[in-house]
């Protein structure tokens, strides 16, 4: 009897990247979202400006990684 081991494929380099980008993104909006509850106010540049950049930037990472799978195959 044969059997056909199908064998699970690595995520693309460039989709793993685009993962942790996004997920870094989304810890930093959910860090400002708890720091602006808890009444502050000022918070830091760079805080906001990694919640408002990582995350469409993660997105658009997967978006490309996805379209050079695609023209792959």
């Amino acid at each position: 009897m044969n059997e056909v081991v199908d064998t699970p494929r690595r995520k693309a380099w460039l989709m793993q990247l685009g993962i942790g980008v996004f997920a870094v993104g989304v810890l930093a909006v959910l860090v400002v979202f708890v720091l602006f509850a808890a009444g502050l106010r000022d918070l830091p540049v760079w805080l906001s400006l990694a919640a408002g950049i990582l995350t469409p930037l993660g997105v658009v990472l997967g978006f490309i990684s996805l379209i050079r799978e695609h023209r792959r195959n």
